[in-house]
């Protein structure tokens, strides 16, 4: 079996939804994605994926999607006035913890064509989510 592994850095703000510690409050992250590709066979160039496609994909739809973007729940209040003063927001039907943005890259990935296996998303240097399709 055949990995490839790319690192998207990137930039957001969220706050979490029924929650009672400090990220109730809006605040933002240095976030990394780190998105890894598995499959049995290369290509007739000797490769899985080339990491030029990955980027193109899954790093394009991140830095037009969620880079310096505030990422929120559809049921969050302050959505309508962000929305109305023109913020950058990226809307999601859950709360946008580690967790559920590792499974939104993995998913935009998978929908792309791409043989994903696993996305981790790094939230801090010391704290991480990892997301990955069912063994």
């Amino acid at each position: 079996m055949f990995r490839v592994t790319r690192e998207i850095e990137f930039c957001y703000g969220h706050r979490l939804l029924n929650y009672d510690g400090k990220c109730r409050h809006l605040h933002g992250h240095n976030g990394r994605a780190v998105i890894t590709l598995e499959g049995p066979r290369l290509d007739s160039r000797g490769m899985l994926v080339d990491f030029v496609d990955i980027k193109k994909t899954v790093q394009q739809w991140i830095d037009d999607n969620l880079d310096h973007n505030m990422l929120l729940c559809r049921d969050d209040p302050i959505l309508p006035v962000l929305e109305e003063r023109g913020e950058r927001v990226f809307v999601m039907d859950c709360n946008p913890t580690a967790e559920n943005i590792a499974r939104l890259i993995y998913e935009h990935t998978k929908e792309a064509g791409l043989p994903v296996v696993e996305v981790v998303l790094w939230e801090t240097e010391h704290c991480f989510s990892t997301y990955a399709s069912p063994r």
